[in-house]
């Protein structure tokens, strides 16, 4: 039922104001996307329920100008209330399976934080699993389980689902995350904090188209 195809985002860019360091973050979302990031997520955990939708539909006239798909993290009442294309959740957020009942044919992401979760049915439920975070990250401090490549390896034997892995990813080390199993590199710092995301962002897709088809 699910093939890498059905998640054709390589580059996927989780976007936070706090983390932008260098320049606003819808500039740093319209550069990300100029760059070749394929898809947003708006990912805001320290702002007003108010503040954060009208940061979500800020950024949802520039993802809708370049056809970019954004995601919304947690929150379902801003998702649907910007038209977003789709929600991530984790393990104490809303389930999967509600999510779907409430607002079908969106794209639903799910946190895999821990290895029992590829056997509970809300996985079913998805369009793809966020391995988090693959590596530690200062950006995500409330996480279970560091996977690493062995970890993305062992979950890619489990499940048919595509994977978007995210946890200190960058230049680096996304080769191997794909080579391991992963169909989808997600960026926080790598790109918010650049001088410049264009650059930085064409730097991540370009070792991913070059490196890793």
């Amino acid at each position: 039922m699910n093939s890498h195809s059905d998640f054709p985002y390589p580059l996927y860019l989780v976007l936070t104001e706090e983390a932008c360091l260098h320049k606003p973050y819808l500039q740093v979302a319209e550069e990300a996307i100029k760059g070749g990031v394929n898809i947003i997520q708006l990912r805001e955990k320290k702002c007003t329920a108010q503040q954060f939708k009208e940061k979500a539909f800020r950024l949802k006239e520039i993802t809708t100008k370049y056809a970019i798909p954004l995601l919304i993290n947690d929150n379902l009442e801003i998702a649907m209330a910007i038209e977003a294309e789709g929600i991530h959740v984790g393990n104490s957020d809303l389930p999967p399976s509600e999510i779907h009942r409430i607002w079908a044919n969106k794209i639903i992401g799910y946190s895999i934080e821990y290895m029992e979760q590829l056997q509970n049915q809300e996985v079913d439920f998805t369009n793809y699993l966020g391995i988090s975070p693959v590596f530690s990250t200062p950006t995500k401090k409330d996480t279970v389980v560091e996977w690493g490549i062995s970890g993305i390896q062992q979950i890619r034997k489990q499940t048919d689902k595509p994977l978007v892995a995210i946890g200190n990813m960058n230049q680096f080390n996304i080769s191997d995350v794909i080579k391991a199993g992963a169909n989808s590199i997600a960026v926080v710092s790598s790109i918010c904090q650049a001088k410049d995301p264009y650059k930085a962002t064409m730097l991540l897709k370009n070792k991913l188209l070059y490196d890793c088809i």
